[in-house]
């Protein structure tokens, strides 16, 4: 299975990367890769993953990094709606739905 992000979630997922690597360098690939390997285990099993909204909105927190990843599958991919900061306000990105 494949994923693609959501275009407002790209570019939140893009702006993370350049602040983790203004913090220190490499921090940003570190990033990139806790991101793809929580979406390996999302694409290998996406039906592991508990329903947060409905309908059928699961999330993955990716490991090392205070974010989570909302996603739900759209035909026989996984549609990332968002890349959630934990402090942020939860529902903020529900209109991307």
């Amino acid at each position: 299975m494949n994923y693609f992000f959501n275009p407002s979630a790209r570019v939140e997922h893009l702006e993370h990367v350049a602040y983790y690597e203004t913090q220190r360098n490499g921090l940003g690939a570190r990033y990139l890769s806790a991101v793809d390997l929580a979406m390996a285990r999302v694409c290998e099993a996406p039906q592991h993953f508990r329903i947060e909204f409905a309908p059928e909105i699961r999330r993955c927190r990716i490991a090392g990094f205070p974010y989570n990843i909302l996603f739900r599958e759209v035909g026989n991919e996984i549609e990332i709606l968002v890349v959630a900061p934990h402090r942020r306000r939860p529902d903020y990105w529900l209109g991307r739905i």
